[in-house]
């Protein structure tokens, strides 16, 4: 099987339409596809966790699912407006929703979610030698509940949560490879 040349990709020289656009996100269209984007540009930081064979995750309620789900802890680079490193906004965010500190913080890549649908990228960061200073749980109104999981327990930790009606972020499904693949 040989991959389309760009002339091939019959969509990407037509021209982007926005059919709408909030505060926070923009719908769009170009050519036959419609998509969504974040607004002025602002990336995600998703950080991988692992301290003593455990996985730090994070539980908390998301609006557009309609009940909590269990994720990777993450947040936006650079969300106050200002210029951001994504492996220091990656650290506060660790240290925002989980309590713990990273000693050292290791850039494992750009990556995309759902590329059919949405245009946000995020930025895979691995966290070393983490030191638990704080509770965690977010900053005010995120709610978020702490999970520290052993690795080997983390099927079940995930079938029992999805039972409980909670939401599984599927890269959550690559923890385990993820792991012994950055290691």
């Amino acid at each position: 099987m040989t991959s389309a040349s760009p002339s091939e990709h019959h969509d990407q020289n037509e021209p982007v339409e926005t059919m709408w656009e909030g505060k926070f996100i923009a719908a769009k269209r170009r050519g036959k596809w419609e998509y969504v984007s974040r607004t002025r540009g602002i990336k995600a930081a998703v950080i991988l966790a692992v301290h003593d064979g455990h996985a730090l995750l994070v539980e908390q309620f998301r609006v557009p699912l309609g009940k909590p789900a269990i994720e990777l802890p993450a947040g936006l680079i650079g969300d106050n407006g200002e210029e951001e490193d994504p492996l220091a906004a990656a650290g506060r965010e660790l240290e925002e929703e989980t309590g713990y500190r990273a000693g050292r913080l290791e850039n494992l890549g750009e990556f995309y979610s759902s590329p059919g649908m949405v245009s946000e990228s995020f930025t895979l960061v691995q966290a070393h030698d983490l030191e638990k200073v704080g509770d965690g749980g977010g900053v005010e109104g995120e709610n978020i509940t702490v999970h520290r999981v052993a690795l080997d327990n983390l099927k079940e930790f995930l079938q029992q949560k999805r039972r409980s009606g909670c939401a599984i972020d599927v890269r959550l499904l690559m923890l385990p490879t993820m792991v012994s693949f950055s290691d």
